[in-house]
């Protein structure tokens, strides 16, 4: 890793400092375990509509938490609501929260269409950067923001219950001196030349250190963060997972960011090592999505043979094929009783019922619990097993 220091002289703030001096041995070994586990899971081939479907449960909860992060008081599915356009009508007069929303689903269409990079290293410039902000705070009534424009007013950054109240540059001069030099030096071959996840998150500190704009900052820091990732190759959660994990641990977020801000070495361990850690939590997630995937196919087309070879029955096939939808857990009463099942069920008796719980149990398609409950067997095709 080649440090590469840069101290910016301004008028009304004191030197800015620009670097990338972090704790190798710490940051190499979480780099290690992201691209491990990354790569466990990205060459698998996932059929269209099953990776659409997962692309649009992520984006929703990643909208809710990149939003989320800054105040905005709707909840997860007020937001999903809003970004699949089912919130309000045409007549509806939208608010600011509302509208933070629907920005940001048009950003996060900017980053799934993002191309990848041929060298998976793109150049970021300050047009980019105020195009994003531009997309995200598009109508948003705020005397104190101009949508892709510098702001020239003092502004404060955190609490004292997460390290302290920051003051970033004060004065447009001094934004835009720091802008142009922070975009020459994420450019510059030094910093290209570490790891894409890294240089990502470089990016993510400082915009949300140097807070070019009147508002909005974090949620173009992060949409930018991703932009890069995306650019660089790193599919699903470069886009869509880490909004979310950062929302998930908003304490760990701010005092990560406060402990790199107030250090006098212009050391950024905490703040990477979170990020890191975020995209390790991200990976783990995804992994067990993918794969969970891939089981309920397998698992469809076992039932399926199951019946063809008459092993089960018509209406045995269908409860399985139910609570592999639903994961739903049932008692016999459920299934003779319960609103989910009465499709299957209806009009057959208790005999019948019992019947076909202790056919699936022998077959260990399903299997009860410690509270009584019946259960899907999703390890039924599972080595183990069969073994």
């Amino acid at each position: 890793m080649s440090i590469f220091i840069k101290k910016i002289d301004t008028f009304k703030s004191g030197v800015f400092v620009l670097g990338n001096k972090y704790d190798l041995n710490k940051i190499s070994n979480l780099l290690s375990h992201v691209k491990a586990l990354y790569a466990s899971f990205d060459q698998i081939p996932i059929l269209p509509r099953f990776a659409g479907r997962l692309e649009e449960e992520l984006i929703k909860r990643s909208i809710f938490g990149t939003a989320a992060l800054e105040g905005n008081p709707l909840t997860e599915d007020e937001v999903g609501k809003i970004v699949s356009k089912e919130y309000g009508n045409k007549e509806t007069q939208l608010k600011n929260p509302e509208i933070e929303i629907k920005n940001l689903k048009s950003a996060y269409q900017v980053i799934k269409n993002f191309p990848v990079s041929i060298d998976r290293c793109i150049d970021i410039d300050e047009e980019a950067i105020k195009n994003i902000h531009k997309i995200i705070t598009l109508d948003i009534v705020d005397e104190d923001n101009l949508p892709g424009t510098y702001r020239n007013h003092k502004v404060f950054v955190g609490d004292k219950a997460h390290g302290g109240v920051y003051i970033p540059p004060k004065i447009l001069d001094d934004v835009k001196n720091i802008m142009e030099q922070f975009v020459l030096w994420v450019n510059s071959d030094a910093i290209k030349q570490e790891d894409p996840l890294i240089r990502a998150i470089l990016v993510h500190y400082y915009l949300a250190l140097i807070h070019p704009f009147g508002n909005g900052n974090g949620r173009t820091a992060r949409i930018a963060e991703a932009i890069m990732l995306k650019s660089s190759g790193i599919r699903y959660f470069a886009s869509v997972m880490l909004s979310n994990y950062y929302y998930s641990n908003i304490d760990n977020y701010f005092s990560s960011f406060s402990l790199s801000e107030r250090n006098d070495n212009a050391d950024i361990t905490p703040f990477v090592e979170f990020c890191l850690q975020g995209m390790i939590v991200s990976c783990k997630e995804l992994q067990e999505r993918v794969y969970s995937g891939i089981r309920a196919l397998a698992l469809r087309d076992y039932y399926r043979l199951l019946k063809s070879d008459r092993k089960i029955l018509q209406r045995q096939c269908e409860l399985l094929l139910l609570l592999l939808q639903t994961g739903e857990q049932f008692t016999l009463s459920d299934l003779m009783k319960g609103d989910l099942f009465l499709a299957i069920y209806k009009d057959k008796g208790e005999r019948t019922v019992r019947r076909d719980i202790e056919s699936l149990t022998v077959k260990n398609l399903i299997k009860q619990n410690k509270e009584g409950k019946y259960t899907l067997n999703i390890h039924v095709l599972d080595f183990s097993s069969s073994n």
